[in-house]
């Protein structure tokens, strides 16, 4: 019997996708499919099989979400103003966090030094789950080619979001989305290097990491750009 308890999420997870999300939202695509994800997955971790819980992660991403449309959000931006997303005409990276959960040693540099990098091809979105006055601080440590935003429960403009995004994927959470705000994927936070490692060496992985999602995907992303 725990054999076949084990096989279920994975068998679940790779023959019942399907290819037809071209037409939802990205809420509507992961509602029907959230508890079971959820159910499975915290059976995989609590029992330390993360690689199975990943494995249902990216199942769910690939199978359900993936070529979903990103809901039109506006998010308050620390600055001042909102950030609309159907306004930009770039693709997006953007990538959750919380300003009470300490972000990876050098993280945040990788971040400033990529979006520097590709300022030109992506616009880079920083959410905070958070109210403002909490994320101002951390903010200044983002360079200028990278929006900060926040969201929180107690602003009630913010319900939707919330409960779309942080407590469905959690955090941090990164999505990577075409110029039609399409999904193109969707991977976990950085890299949570071992404590004593040197700054330099955090940096570089962090970097890497996201380097590598972002190379990858401006490949698939700006074709997209080019014909619309």
């Amino acid at each position: 019997m725990r054999l076949i308890l084990l096989l279920f999420p994975i068998l679940f997870f790779t023959f019942s996708g399907h290819s037809q999300n071209e037409s939802l939202s990205f809420s509507d695509a992961i509602k029907p499919h959230l508890n079971k994800y959820n159910l499975q997955s915290d059976f995989e971790f609590e029992r330390g099989n993360v690689e199975k819980g990943q494995f249902l992660f990216d199942s769910l991403v690939k199978n359900y979400l993936v070529g979903s449309r990103f809901n039109e959000y506006a998010l308050k931006n620390v600055h001042g103003g909102k950030l609309k997303f159907k306004k930009i005409k770039k693709p997006i990276f953007l990538i959750t966090y919380a300003s009470w959960c300490l972000l990876n040693k050098g993280e945040i540099a990788a971040l400033n030094k990529l979006s520097h990098k590709y300022s030109k091809q992506v616009c880079f979105v920083v959410l905070f789950w958070d109210k403002k006055e909490n994320v101002k601080k951390i903010s200044r440590r983002f360079g200028s080619n990278i929006n900060v935003c926040y969201a929180n429960e107690a602003y009630k403009n913010d319900a939707q979001i919330v409960s779309t995004l942080k407590h469905t994927l959690g955090f941090p959470t990164s999505y990577l989305l075409d110029t039609n705000r399409r999904i193109i994927d969707i991977k976990r936070g950085g890299v949570a290097t071992p404590k004593g490692t040197p700054y330099r060496n955090s940096y570089k992985l962090n970097y890497n990491l996201f380097n590598e999602r972002l190379s990858g995907f401006t490949t698939k992303a700006l074709p997209i750009a080019a014909t619309k």
